[in-house]
C-alpha cells in the first residue's frame, strides 16, 4: 500500500472516531436531563434518525473501515517504529485490539445503514458473552477486562506525560494541546471504569455485569459531587472526540517499510 492511500485512510479513521466520541458526547450530556445510554453504538444510531442518515452512517462505516486498516499497519506492520521491547509489544497488541473493537463498530454501523442489523446483544456485553462461551471462557472475560483497564491506564498516562505530541506537529498551539490531554485522560478514565466492570462480570460469569461508556458516566454519576464529575467527563470526551480530529489533521503517518513487514514475519527453516 502505498504512502498516500494510507495516510488518506488513517485520516479518514481518525476523522470517523472523532465524529462517533463527539457524538457520544452529545448524548451523554443530554441524556443527563432526558435519560437514554451514551455509548458508541447509541452515537451511531442517532445519526441513523438524521436526514440522509444510512448515507452518513454507510460514510462513517467506510472511516471506521480505514480506522481500522491503520491499526492493523500500527500493530501488525509496525507503521510507528516501535523498538522490539516487551513495552512496545505491549502498546502494538493494544492496537490490534482497537482494531478489533472497531473493525466490529464498522460492521454494525453498515448493518443499520442498509438496514439488516441483527438486533442482538452488543458492545461490552455481547462481547463478555462471546468469551464465556470459549473455553475458558472465564480466564478470557478476566484477561480482556485487564487489557481494559491497562489500556484505559496507558491512554491516561500517553495525555498526562504528553507522549502523544511524537507523532502530532501542532507547533505552540497550548489550548489545543490542552484539550488533548483533558479528552485522552477523561477517555482513559472511563476505560478504566469500563474494565474493572468487564472484571466483575468474568469474577461472577455474568455476562450481564459488564458496562458499556454509558455504564461507566453512570457509575461516575452515582459518586460525591456525581452531577459534576459527569458532566466533566462527557466534556473530556467531547474533548476526545476533539484529539481525534486533531489526529486527522496533523499526525504523522509513516508507511511500514516491506524490510521491516519481513522480518516481523516468523522465518522459514
Amino acid at each position: 500500500m502505498t504512502r498516500s492511500k494510507l495516510e488518506w485512510l488513517a485520516r479518514a479513521g481518525y476523522s470517523a472516531r472523532g465524529i462517533v466520541f463527539l457524538l457520544v458526547a452529545a448524548l451523554a450530556v443530554f441524556s443527563s436531563f432526558g435519560g437514554g445510554q451514551a455509548d458508541t453504538k447509541s452515537a451511531l444510531d442517532a445519526v441513523l434518525e438524521q436526514p440522509l442518515g444510512r448515507l452518513w452512517l454507510g460514510l462513517i462505516g467506510l472511516g471506521l473501515l480505514g480506522f481500522v486498516a491503520w491499526r492493523l499497519a500500527q500493530s501488525i506492520a509496525n507503521a510507528d517504529n516501535h523498538d522490539h521491547s516487551v513495552k512496545s509489544y505491549l502498546i502494538r497488541a493494544a492496537l490490534l485490539g482497537s482494531a478489533v473493537t472497531y473493525m466490529g463498530l464498522a460492521v454494525y454501523a453498515f448493518q443499520e445503514s442498509f438496514g439488516f442489523g441483527s438486533g442482538g446483544d452488543g458492545g461490552e456485553k455481547g462481547l463478555a458473552a462471546w468469551a464465556m462461551s470459549q473455553p475458558f471462557g472465564r480466564f478470557l472475560a478476566g484477561a480482556i477486562g485487564l487489557g481494559l483497564v491497562v489500556g484505559g491506564a496507558v491512554t491516561a498516562l500517553k495525555g498526562i506525560t504528553r507522549r502523544f505530541e511524537r507523532y502530532l506537529t501542532l507547533g505552540q498551539s497550548r489550548p489545543l494541546l490542552l484539550v488533548c490531554v483533558y479528552g485522552l485522560v477523561s477517555r482513559g478514565v472511563v476505560f478504566v471504569i469500563v474494565g474493572i466492570f468487564f472484571c466483575y462480570a468474568a469474577f461472577t460469569v455474568d455476562p450481564g455485569q459488564a458496562g458499556s461508556i454509558g455504564d461507566a458516566l453512570t457509575f461516575v454519576r452515582q459518586l460525591p459531587f456525581g452531577a459534576v464529575l459527569y458532566l466533566v467527563v462527557a466534556i473530556g470526551l467531547a474533548a476526545f472526540g476533539i484529539y481525534n480530529l486533531v489526529e486527522a489533521r496533523y499526525r504523522t503517518v509513516s508507511t511500514p517499510k516491506l524490510s521491516q513487514v519481513r522480518s516481523e514475519l516468523p522465518s522459514r527453516n
